[in-house]
């Protein structure tokens, strides 16, 4: 059984969507902490809520303001923890240095967007479907990836597609790529690299 730690910024959507698969989807690994950099993240109710372990790391307030230093003390955090997997469920954070070297190939991230599309820098959130629309593109979806040095750059490890509607909003397009895509694939993406290493 792996042990898995969770990075979440904000409401923990994807937080929930792992959480209520463990046991089921999620077989070779179990949620052991979730760390935010967000002391308001409604995540930290879900984790709380759920029995899971809990720690507020932020950039600003306990790390001087340094992302190099922020990636240290979560690292730290996941080692302390003895974390084999990390899976970012909304982190809103660019990872680098010490985290990414001690966990190569065992982080998972999952992006709004069918990657290669409407990815890389500055493509988070609700500007990921923002930006499909604008586009016109009639099929999105979503993407789990490993992460590494390049912004959503990481090996695909899933995708799944969403059709895009009529009369689509990117608040409406956001919930239904979440619900069709993210919550689906995420837990999937996990089992899988646990069960891999």
């Amino acid at each position: 059984m792996k042990n898995i730690g969770v990075l979440i910024s904000g409401g923990g959507t994807n937080l929930q969507a792992l959480i209520d698969k463990q046991g089921s989807v999620i077989k070779s690994g179990r949620i052991v902490c979730v760390c935010s950099n967000s002391a308001d993240a409604y995540g930290l109710t879900r984790a709380k809520n759920a029995g899971i372990p809990t720690k507020v790391i932020r950039k600003n307030a306990d790390c001087g303001g340094s992302i190099n230093e922020l990636n240290r003390q979560i690292c730290a955090y996941m080692k302390e923890m003895n974390v084999d997997v990390i899976v970012l469920a909304g982190f809103l954070a660019i990872l680098g240095g010490e985290l990414l070297e001690e966990y190569a190939d065992r982080i998972v991230n999952i992006h709004p967007s069918l990657i290669p599309s409407f990815c890389g820098d500055g493509y988070y959130g609700l500007k990921v479907h923002e930006e499909a629309l604008k586009y016109g593109v009639k099929v999105t979806g979503a993407t789990a990836h490993l992460v590494n040095e390049i912004t959503d750059g990481g090996k695909i490890l899933m995708q799944k597609a969403v059709e895009v509607q009529e009369g689509d909003t990117p608040e409406i397009l956001q919930k239904r790529v979440m619900e069709q895509a993210e919550w689906i694939i995420l837990p999937e993406a996990v089992e899988k690299l646990c069960a891999s290493l």
